[in-house]
């Protein structure tokens, strides 16, 4: 079995807030992405939205608690306490202006803007809902 290589991203986050219209803008806003695709639901919910940046993607919706399927799967950070159990990292061009555009919206400092061991300077935040970020220039696909 293979991944499909002739496809932008093979590999996408998938999220659940408990607010999600206006997460997808924060994030919009906080964190630079676009809006590739929306599907709102009843309610003022987010049955499916897609939102890039470059090449990368994460896909969002509403948590729902008594959705079945998929939903039975997935937790906010809330519902576990304020603990994530995955993180989504993002390779940026300028991670001291990605830096502070986020903190300017209000995103939660974690770990701050440094230079890593391994390369490329990185940090680490948390969104309104508790989602763990990391954004840096470390781009693993480029070895020196």
């Amino acid at each position: 079995m293979s991944s499909a290589k002739d496809t932008t991203a093979t590999v996408i986050p998938c999220l659940r807030y408990e607010d999600a219209p206006k997460a997808l803008d924060w994030l919009c806003r906080a964190f630079g992405f676009e809006k590739h695709l929306v599907v709102p639901g009843e309610g003022d919910t987010i049955v499916h939205a897609e939102l890039t940046a470059g090449r990368g993607m994460v896909m969002l919706g509403s948590a729902r608690e008594h959705g079945g399927g998929y939903d039975e799967l997935m937790a906010t950070p809330r519902e576990l306490g304020g603990r994530g159990t995955q993180s989504t990292y993002v390779i940026v061009d300028d991670a001291d202006a990605h830096f502070a555009q986020a903190r300017a919206a209000g995103a939660e400092i974690m770990l701050d803007l440094e230079d890593q061991d391994h390369g490329g300077r990185m940090y680490t935040c948390r969104d309104p809902e508790g989602h763990v970020w990391s954004f840096g220039t470390f781009d693993p696909w480029i070895q020196d």
